[in-house]
């Protein structure tokens, strides 16, 4: 017994607050919250199908125009599935991207709700979106399964398992390109997500700098839809509204690096601020001119439109499906 605690009127001493550990919001707890975010994103996704359905059996869709041989959306109702997830994907990622830039940056005036729903949105939604990134590349191999009928099955899933998953190994047109970005952003999307629920093991500043790269899983998802949605190929106004709807996300991203909910985030003057490194400050400086120059340059897709896409072929393209090409 130390003798500090046997003294008469002596006090033990009180507890240690353990910082890191203050605020820990359990897995199970917010996968059970997800639980109505993911109901809503189902519907979303059925309706999309739904829509994708109609428009191929109609003779509308972008993507027959793009492949003709996918006329069929009851031999092709998975690639149709897959798209669904996609763009419900799509969706659930901006609006968590746009939570957190709400919750990290000024954010406006006020809110409707309070910053705990607020934070709790963006866990959940962060939820299912990975659920419907995953369901997006699953529903694309199972896809690729059923159109490799020729091989054995040991075959036709390993094929499809690495032209999903394995990047590098999709080798057929743009795929070569826009599918090791899909990859990337469902690669950094799981472990960033996820990172929130071990940030007491990691320390809370080490898990706020990773977390700064869910922006990079965004930016690589929208590379992806432009490079490979077929429904967004040609000038239109789907692809002008899919570059449309960045705007308000880097608008807010750029107040988020102008005017950080953290002081010790904001720029200030170059040698003022205790403890930036004059490199440290550059680099500030630099990714807030970034941004300023992105806002600008959407703008200027939106209003020209000039936003990428490829002119619609008077004729449809002579392609088939890789199962039906000549040997």
């Amino acid at each position: 017994m130390h003798p500090e605690t046997t003294g008469r009127g002596s006090t033990p001493p009180a507890p240690v607050r353990d910082k890191r550990t203050t605020g820990r919001v359990p897995l199970r707890a917010d996968l059970r919250a997800a639980l109505p975010d993911a109901g809503a994103a189902v519907v979303v996704t059925v309706a999309v199908f739904v829509f994708l359905y109609l428009r191929m059996r109609s003779g509308a869709s972008a993507t027959v125009a793009v492949m003709p041989f996918m006329d069929d959306p009851g031999t092709y109702w998975m690639y149709l599935l897959s798209q669904a997830f996609g763009w419900s994907g799509l969706l659930w990622a901006w609006g968590t991207v746009m939570f957190g830039l709400l919750l990290s940056g000024p954010g406006p005036g006020r809110l409707p709700v309070s910053r705990a729903v607020l934070e709790r949105w963006h866990r959940t939604t962060s939820l299912t979106t990975m659920a419907l990134m995953f369901a997006h590349a699953l529903m694309f191999a199972a896809e690729l399964v059923r159109d490799a009928g020729g091989l054995a099955w040991a075959a036709r899933l390993w094929s499809a398992f690495a032209d999903t998953f394995v990047p590098g190994w999709y080798d057929s047109g743009t795929g070569k390109l826009a599918i090791p970005i899909g990859q990337g952003a469902l690669y950094l999307a799981v472990p960033l997500g996820l990172l929130f629920y071990v940030r007491h093991r990691i320390g809370a500043s080490t898990w706020r700098r990773l977390h700064r790269f869910v922006i990079v899983v965004y930016v690589l998802s929208v590379w992806h839809t432009l490079l490979y949605g077929t429904n967004v190929w040609y000038d239109g106004w789907p692809r002008t509204a899919l570059w449309l709807l960045q705007v308000p996300i880097a608008v807010l991203l750029l107040l988020r690096l102008v005017r950080p909910a953290r002081r010790a985030e904001r720029l200030g003057a170059p040698g003022r601020q205790t403890g930036v490194f004059p490199l440290r400050w550059t680099a500030r400086a630099a990714g807030r001119a970034a941004v300023v120059a992105v806002v600008v340059g959407l703008l200027a897709v939106v209003l020209s439109g000039h936003d990428g896409g490829r002119p619609r072929p008077d004729a449809p393209p002579a392609t088939a499906p890789p199962a039906q090409e000549p040997e």
